[in-house]
């Protein structure tokens, strides 16, 4: 099959990354990089031997994919210029700023019949794609620290940092969010900078997910109570721990806890992302983190801060 011809249409931190993932797979041919500033443009360009653009006008209709690395204001308006182009658009998350906009790149996708992925990179960590769905959470418990970067301000921690773990916890409970209770505060920026959230669904399972961009370490761990077992996920460092009862007795008729720990090497996600949306791109398949589910952790994630935001 022929290559496909790939753009990235934002260079900043994330973007240079985008620009090499596609320039590293034999699928594509990375034909074009956009940025509005010039010498960043043509700084990445250089690199994998790509046109260095400060529009994207051009590309339309003559790209096969792109990745929308742009601030969050503007991926409804870029994205809506290449899928109705009829390019397959990777946009990274959160997927647009209102649910709104998100509906429209969703209807246009279907109506063009290309694909529309978001970029929710944790989907890939592979610490997350060992995990096993043979029982449900009862409870789930998420920690997402950070210290302060002034990179990704534009948002509130909820839609830069908890938003991550929205989508992972909606995508593992099979049922409907009915009750949200949210607290926060504003300590560096005029947004909210940490941010406790509680998810109540219909099937009874309970999310406590917590986010900060203020705190003096890194983490990102999640927990999950199961009927006959626990997990702790360690994004950060790749550890999938699971305890669950063994054969043995630790005492006169209480069963033994065992362990097994699973530790991954630290693997290339932005890479098995882009992968993905290639592999889709190539069988006509849905994408493991479509529109619709980047919508649903949007929504989620709007109601958490509106919720916030009420009380600050």
């Amino acid at each position: 099959m022929s290559k496909l011809k790939c753009a990235v249409i934002g260079t900043g931190y994330l973007g240079k990354f985008h620009a090499e993932k596609y320039a590293s797979l034999d699928q594509c041919e990375l034909v074009a990089v956009v940025d509005i500033n010039e010498q960043a443009a043509k700084d990445v360009a250089a690199k994998h031997n790509a046109a260095a653009l400060t529009t994207y006008d051009s590309l339309l209709g003559h790209v096969d994919a792109v990745s929308i690395v742009v601030p969050t204001s503007l991926h409804h308006a870029v994205a809506r210029d290449f899928l109705l182009a009829g390019t397959h658009v990777l946009v990274e998350k959160p997927i647009t700023v209102t649910v709104e906009e998100a509906d429209d790149l969703i209807a246009i996708a279907k109506q063009q019949n290309v694909v529309l992925q978001v970029g929710h990179l944790e989907r890939f960590n592979p610490a997350v794609l060992g995990m096993d769905n043979e029982e449900k959470p009862l409870f789930i418990e998420a920690h997402r620290l950070s210290p302060f970067n002034p990179r990704a301000n534009d948002v509130s921690v909820v839609l830069d940092l908890m938003i991550h773990d929205i989508d992972i916890i909606l995508a593992l409970i099979d049922s409907d969010l009915e009750r949200i209770d949210a607290s926060g505060t504003a300590v560096l920026t005029q947004g909210t900078d940490i941010a406790n959230a509680r998810l109540t669904f219909a099937n009874g399972c309970v999310a406590n997910v917590t986010a900060s961009r203020i705190s003096m370490k890194t983490e990102r761990k999640m927990r999950m109570f199961r009927p006959s077992s626990y997990i702790s996920i360690d994004f950060q460092n790749k550890v999938l721990t699971r305890y669950k009862t063994g054969d043995k007795e630790m005492f006169a008729g209480v069963p033994e806890i065992v362990s097994e720990e699973s530790v991954f090497e630290n693997g290339d996600a932005l890479r098995e992302e882009i992968k993905h949306f290639v592999e889709c791109i190539r069988t006509g398949t849905n994408p493991l983190v479509s529109g619709v589910a980047g919508r649903r952790a949007l929504q989620t994630a709007i109601e958490i801060t509106k919720l916030v935001e009420e009380k600050i």
